[in-house]
């Protein structure tokens, strides 16, 4: 049963141990309080104030599981600290590991102050948990698919529109790269797991898929640079620079471009600046 005292003590206490800094957010020159506002904190965790305000009160009815992931991931808690949020408020916590969706605070304080370029989160099998204004300009937005669709690999090979933004010399190399990619996940989780799953369904969906996986390729590293075709601003060329949370699983992925490049210069027009 939900432990409403402790849940509310314990939210009020990660709450001011945040600074807006820690967030990516601006302090301002008024600021009275320790830590974040409750508004503030409700908008991290994408929920009314309101609401917020009455679980920090002890009043309101029992929030969701999906809502306490919510909480747990806008207020940058750890996994042992989002799991016992999951308890005081009435739930079983959700698994660890590969399978887990909830960013390590580390990984979101790094990725919360990249503004100058592209850069989102993932999962191992490229399921975009976090991206930035940047990385949605330059790859349009993916957070919002479900299913197996949240898979990029898995709309690599059903949906024609997702390979648009890459240049069309380079499909061939990101069909054996995901691929390849795929085999690998499925030798480490086993034929029980979400990789496996996704596996077969690509199996039945995609011809350029079985081809693929049929040459048995098991390592396609990419090439240097990442070749992008944006559909304002056209060829984009791009560096790509991975840190992985060892404990989670996840990737913060983040483009870069050469400074005084033509890709560079592109970079700043998608963010709005002035080359």
């Amino acid at each position: 049963m939900i432990d409403r005292a402790g849940l509310a003590a314990f939210l009020r206490h990660r709450r001011q141990l945040l600074q807006p800094e820690d967030v990516g957010l601006p302090r301002g020159n008024r600021r009275r309080t320790s830590g974040l506002r409750r508004e503030e904190a409700a908008l991290l965790c994408n929920m009314s104030a309101d609401y917020y305000a009455r679980l920090e009160r002890e009043r309101g009815p029992q929030p969701s599981a999906q809502m306490v992931a919510a909480i747990a991931q806008g207020l940058h808690l750890s996994i042992d600290e989002r799991d016992y949020l999951y308890r005081v408020a009435g739930h079983n916590a959700p698994p660890r590991g590969a399978v887990g969706e909830h960013v390590s605070p580390g990984l979101l304080r790094i990725f919360d102050r990249i503004e100058d370029s592209p850069a989102e989160i993932a999962t191992e099998l490229m399921e975009t948990l976090r991206q930035n204004r940047l990385s949605i300009a330059l790859s349009g937005d993916r957070t919002g698919y479900t299913g197996p669709a949240r898979s990029a690999i898995y709309r690599w090979f059903t949906e024609p529109t997702d390979r648009r933004r890459f240049a069309a010399d380079d499909h061939t190399l990101w069909s054996r790269m995901f691929a390849t990619q795929l085999r690998g996940i499925v030798a480490l989780r086993g034929r029980g797991s979400r990789a496996a799953f996704i596996a077969d369904l690509l199996h039945t969906e995609s011809a350029d898929f079985r081809a693929t996986w049929a040459v048995h390729e098991v390592c396609v590293p990419p090439g240097e640079l990442i070749r992008f075709d944006h559909p304002e601003l056209g060829p984009l060329e791009l560096d790509c620079q991975f840190t992985i949370d060892p404990l989670q699983g996840h990737s913060l992925v983040v483009y870069t471009a050469t400074p005084g490049s033509p890709s560079h210069a592109k970079l700043e027009l998608l963010s709005g600046a002035r080359p």
